[in-house]
């Protein structure tokens, strides 16, 4: 059974023992509301590690004043069912007052990765990179894991997190795993449930915009043509975009040179919303 830990000092000690034994450590950080996405991060760490601790925390300093901090779906008794049977070692639930011991903002210290911080949702969030570096910097330190998993559905979150390993010389490595999606193609969020019935039919647009990209780069389409084309199937489908790019899967710069190209794209359906994305080279 999996030891459910509350106190940042208890969870850095098992860790370090488990290691101190010879055992590989994967961590999984999470803000909870679990679905099947998360839970294959969970499967992939088993399958690297002999030992996985799974964290469940809703980050304050990741969300802006107006965003849905509040009303984040917080379901800790269902994480934990759907975690235990998987044979994870530790759940690790801190408190705020434990992450953020002066606070979530304010006098706290705070970690700012710039560059593919800046971009994207970086300038429609600002501050939010800023909250989710400090968070998992912090969530690190705590859980001295061998590896971390990732998903690629946040995918400019991979480059923050990548970025911040480097620049800081970190000694954990950062295992990004596929996007997890629905039968229908719609990437698994906990946001989904946010969605009405004709906004979750809706929502598809996200799928198909995305498809078109690429079947119009396979064409050698320009790249000004591409993002038109996926903004137009968003917003024929009620969609307010925030972007619909296609950009270096690295810097997440608009470029031209050679390398791997990406298809980001973020807006809005009624209150809810969704993030998605595509990598071009893929067959």
């Amino acid at each position: 059974m999996a030891e459910t830990i509350r106190d940042p000092k208890t969870m850095r000690t098992r860790v370090l023992e488990a290691r101190a034994a010879g055992q590989r450590v994967g961590f999984v950080p999470t803000m909870g509301a679990l679905h099947s996405g998360h839970l294959s991060l969970v499967e992939k760490a088993k399958e690297a590690c002999d030992v996985v601790a799974v964290s469940v925390f809703v980050n304050p300093s990741q969300f802006g004043p107006h965003e849905d901090y509040e009303q984040y779906p917080r379901m800790l008794e269902a994480d934990k069912a759907l975690l235990e049977p998987m044979g994870v070692q530790w759940i690790f639930t801190p408190d705020v007052k434990d992450i953020y011991p002066y606070g979530p903002s304010g006098n706290s210290t705070t970690i700012v990765v710039g560059g593919v911080g800046d971009l994207l949702e970086g300038l429609i969030r600002p501050g939010h990179f800023s909250g989710v570096a400090t968070v998992i910097l912090k969530l690190f330190h705590l859980v001295p894991a061998h590896s971390t998993f990732f998903g690629a559905k946040d995918w400019q979150q991979t480059r923050v997190v990548h970025q911040l390993i480097e620049d800081l010389h970190l000694s954990i490595e950062l295992v990004v795993c596929p996007t997890i999606r629905e039968a229908d193609g719609l990437a698994m969020s906990s946001r989904n449930r946010y969605l009405s019935p004709d906004e979750r039919r809706r929502a598809v647009a996200v799928v198909r915009a995305l498809k078109k990209a690429k079947e119009l780069w396979q064409a050698t389409v320009p790249l000004a043509e591409i993002e038109s084309e996926m903004r137009k199937i968003m917003e024929e489908q009620g969609f307010s975009v925030d972007y619909a790019v296609v950009v270096d899967s690295e810097s997440l710069e608009p470029t031209l040179c050679a390398g791997e190209k990406i298809a980001l794209v973020a807006g809005r359906i009624g209150t809810t919303r969704l993030i998605d994305n595509c990598l071009l080279s893929q067959d």
